[in-house]
């Protein structure tokens, strides 16, 4: 578990951070939350779905098939090609305080902080003021956190419409098959019948925009079984490369391979298949030699 703490003068004047090179700070996380501002690129790689937290529905990535597991990390390297804005500011972090106010944190259990050779981003400049990479951070944390506010907003006007339902995600593995509860999508039957009235309720809340994306991502579903397959197949077949698939040049190889994407969800949207894979191709193509220290 990360453990943030509040940056300030009198705790990091004599200390200085790096930026992070492994995502396997994310390497546990099944899902993560999205803002609306970002699903216009995250769709395009991620399977998006909502999951509902007490009364409001929120956005999130879905990037594995069992808890624990985020199938985008692999071997500290991520691997879509859309990074979720949660992850870009990390080891920083907003907490509000007693205050009321936001303070910017930092994971202390990163790795990431510390003095000395290594640590080549202080926390302040000379005049005792944050340094401008802090000031950077903090900026985008803010943008984020505001960005949470619009994202429930235009959820809340999506469901004042009834547009989500539960997304009956199924596993089929080598044991058999499993469900995924706990995942909504957008009922897209629904959202045409709208009525006119309807409809421009949504469309003023920024909704149809968000509907479209999800709808859109839910192809990308496969990816993760893809990825899922291809990793236990190396892991059988050739043990000691583990750490040098190439994932990157898998997803390249299925992605010139596949049809189209349509808007519209397919049934196949609904099954995802780590059993056995479709369509094979040689592994041996895609491990990358280690190189000589």
């Amino acid at each position: 578990m990360p453990r943030y703490e509040h940056i300030t003068k009198n705790g990091f004047a004599a200390q200085a951070w790096r930026r992070h090179n492994s995502y396997a700070f994310a390497g546990t996380d099944a899902v993560t939350p999205l803002v609306v501002q970002e699903l216009a690129k995250a769709c395009m790689s991620l399977p998006i779905a909502f999951i509902q937290q007490n009364d409001a529905f929120i956005p999130h990535a879905v990037q594995g098939l069992e808890p624990g597991r985020n199938l985008f990390v692999v071997n500290g390297k991520w691997v879509a090609p859309y990074t979720p804005a949660v992850y870009r500011g990390y080891p920083f972090a907003l907490a509000q305080g007693d205050d009321d106010q936001l303070h910017l944190c930092i994971d202390m259990d990163s790795g990431l902080v510390g003095a000395g050779e290594g640590f080549d981003q202080p926390f302040f400049d000379d005049a005792g003021e944050a340094a401008q990479p802090v000031k950077d951070v903090l900026n985008f944390l803010q943008q984020i956190y505001r960005n949470r506010a619009v994202t429930q907003r235009v959820c809340a006007a999506l469901a004042a419409e009834d547009l989500f339902q539960p997304w009956p995600l199924k596993v089929q593995t080598p044991k058999g098959e499993r469900r995924i509860d706990g995942l909504f999508r957008i009922d897209e039957a629904r959202l045409n019948s709208l009525d006119p009235a309807a409809l421009a309720r949504v469309q003023k809340a920024g909704g149809l925009p968000v509907a479209y994306c999800q709808l859109l991502s839910m192809g990308n579903i496969q990816t993760l079984g893809l990825i899922a397959r291809k990793l236990e197949e190396l892991k059988t077949r050739m043990p000691e490369m583990t750490d040098q698939i190439d994932v990157d040049g898998i997803l390249q190889r299925h992605k010139s391979s596949e049809p189209e994407q349509t808007l519209a969800p397919v049934e196949n949207d609904n099954v995802v298949n780590i059993a056995a894979d479709t369509g094979d191709f040689d592994l041996s193509a895609f491990v990358n030699p280690k190189q000589n220290d």
